[in-house]
């Protein structure tokens, strides 16, 4: 079966401060994106692998992983929004691929694990999503003030989150919203179903300062 992985890195990281984009910042001798490309190479060799860079920093990303011995992969530029940057990743997609993984390129350390999941339960019910239990108490925002929740009742969403080939195409076939916050928001007002996988905690995106630190510990342990 032909599996795609678009790894998506089509904003600034504004967030994150400084001049580099932090798919480029380089933890345990790798930059964050190529960490994210070997995690999905090692799952799969023969996965297609797709990156979405704004189109800025395409030939910076050209000259720099020439340092690096990284997996071959396609670049393609990014859009305004992610949908658009999602949307030019799938458009690059080859024919024969029969699952797509729509990643965060700054989640260098899904776990093989993780990623299984999400494909084999994509290929039995087309859609795929990987979430891990609340942590924190959680209070929901009223007009009176504030309200406790019970944690138990949610869960946080990581990536990737995969689905099959046609289903996502069809989905992203549909007018941007501004209420797409994912994918599986993409595939659900589709009128698609998801399902939920577990995830690894490790899945950390980079977006803050301190979230470098937690990658350091996490990258530096293999």
């Amino acid at each position: 079966m032909q599996r795609t992985a678009i790894l998506v890195a089509g904003g600034k990281g504004t967030r994150m401060g400084g001049d580099l984009p932090k798919q480029f910042i380089v933890i345990n001798g790798l930059p964050i994106l190529g960490h994210t490309l070997q995690r999905f190479a090692q799952f799969d060799p023969a996965m297609e692998l797709i990156v979405v860079l704004p189109v800025d920093w395409i030939s910076f990303w050209a000259e720099e992983q020439t340092k690096y011995a990284l997996p071959k992969h396609t670049v393609v530029e990014g859009g305004q929004a992610r949908f658009y940057s999602v949307l030019n990743g799938i458009k690059a997609v080859s024919n024969a691929s029969e699952l797509i993984a729509v990643h965060d390129a700054v989640r260098p350390c899904v776990s093989l694990g993780t990623i299984e999941r999400c494909f084999a339960k994509a290929s039995q019910s087309g859609a795929a999503v990987p979430v891990v239990k609340m942590v924190n108490s959680l209070r929901k925002l009223n007009q009176e003030g504030t309200i406790s929740v019970d944690r138990s009742d949610y869960r946080s969403v990581q990536t990737p989150q995969v689905f099959q080939a046609e289903l996502l195409k069809v989905s992203y076939s549909q007018p941007f919203a501004t209420d797409f916050t994912d994918d599986a928001s993409v595939v659900e007002r589709a009128g698609h179903g998801v399902n939920l996988v577990e995830g690894n905690p490790e899945n950390v995106k980079a977006t803050n300062p301190q979230d470098l630190v937690l990658l350091n510990h996490f990258l530096s342990r293999g």
